[in-house]
């Protein structure tokens, strides 16, 4: 009975999950932005900046909600395209902007944003078009792995030169869930995950920032004043928050102790502020958000609108999962925004443009047919009637 509750109002459910995290994300930024006046000019800036990217991103969610999931198909080669150049670009100032020692930005007057997020979903266009497209040669090993893994390795290796090594493993793990889904063989997926392994140990040991951020989440006492800095402060923040929190705006960390208290780091924001009861509100709202977007992949009319579905909601929820993660100090400090709640124009845009082909695959998928009654009660309630 509940799951038949949870498949009929799936979209719903979604829906408010969706609406829920973004309005958190509104008022979080109003509170972590005391330090914007400062360094913006503007107490309001970053508040301002997301209000923005909000209604660019609500146009777009509406405009992928009526607009039929199959035009994707058709214009996968389009996305593509674009996000390999874009990711090209990053490479070419003044075009490519280098912050923090990765260039993963491009500045085209307008807007400076990440071509990765557009990666990601050129990476699930093509993937859902593929395995569409050669059903019957999804075991085999050139149909099945090395050709659409090849294909989507070029998008891989342009960002992970970008020295992005966060979005590439992403990416990966969407890749390899797409590719389970559609029913290619283990034993070729398995080689791939342990090769993907094994290559996120090579950098983690040979790359000096990312072998120190290991060090650092080993041992965060040790690193406590450098690579592990920021977690230490997420877990005072956190656990300073306790149950019920210490007051809206009332959060210490955010004052220039935790670092991008406002993008990636915001999730111990909300501990400190409102407590565990929110944190583990937006856990249930990112979980809902799982399980409803993967009961309308699951009702997707083909097998297209079944593999997008289950791209859009993969990626999503890997970047939340990577990113309670590690500012919860369970996994080694990678900059990931939360999706929906950290400041980041590109990556709210990316994820209600997913939340938009969703309802469009939900609008277009088999309906959920109605639990049949129970013969049992129908008799009995014939009985009932004739004796009335």
């Amino acid at each position: 009975m509940f799951t038949a509750i949870l498949q009929r109002h799936s979209i719903h459910i979604l829906l408010a999950a969706a609406a829920g995290l973004v309005t958190l994300g509104i008022v979080m930024l109003f509170s972590t932005s005391a330090f914007a006046m400062e360094s913006h000019g503007d107490a309001y800036y970053f508040l301002k900046r997301q209000s923005m990217w909000l209604v660019i991103g609500g146009v777009i969610c509406a405009v992928a909600a009526v607009t039929n999931y199959h035009f994707w198909q058709k214009t996968w080669w389009v996305w593509f395209i674009i996000a390999a150049i874009l990711l090209v670009l990053c490479y070419f100032p003044p075009i490519g902007v280098k912050l923090n020692g990765s260039r993963r930005w491009v500045n085209l007057g307008l807007m400076t944003f990440q071509p990765s997020e557009m990666a990601k979903l050129a990476a699930i266009f093509f993937l859902a078009w593929w395995f569409a497209k050669f059903e019957t040669k999804s075991k085999g090993f050139f149909f099945g792995f090395a050709f659409p893994g090849a294909i989507v390795g070029v998008l891989m290796a342009l960002i992970v030169f970008e020295v992005d090594f966060g979005t590439t493993a992403l990416i990966g793990a969407t890749m390899f869930g797409i590719m389970f889904v559609a029913g290619t063989s283990l034993k070729w997926l398995i080689p791939l995950v342990l090769t993907g392994f094994a290559g996120i140990i090579y950098a983690a040991t040979h790359v000096e920032e990312r072998a120190a951020r290991l060090m650092a989440f080993m041992d965060p006492e040790k690193y406590k004043l450098g690579e592990g800095w920021q977690q230490l402060q997420a877990l005072i923040a956190i656990g300073s928050g306790g149950v019920s929190g210490l007051g809206l705006g009332q959060g210490r960390q955010k004052m220039l102790y935790l670092p991008y208290a406002h993008t990636d780091f915001i999730f111990p924001m909300i501990g400190e502020e409102i407590g565990l009861y929110a944190t583990l509100a937006v856990v249930a709202c990112f979980l809902m958000l799982c399980v409803c977007g993967f009961l309308i992949a699951m009702n997707a009319k083909d097998r297209f609108g079944m593999l997008l579905g289950f791209g859009m909601v993969t990626v999503i929820s890997l970047q939340a999962a990577i990113n309670i993660g590690v500012t919860t100090s369970m996994l080694p400090n990678k900059g990931m925004p939360l999706p929906f709640i950290s400041s980041g124009g590109s990556n709210l845009a990316l994820c209600l443009l997913m939340v938009g082909i969703l309802i469009n695959i939900h609008r277009h998928g088999h309906p959920v047919s109605a639990p049949r009654p129970n013969p049992e009660r129908v008799r009995l309630a014939a009985r009932v009637t004739r004796r009335v």
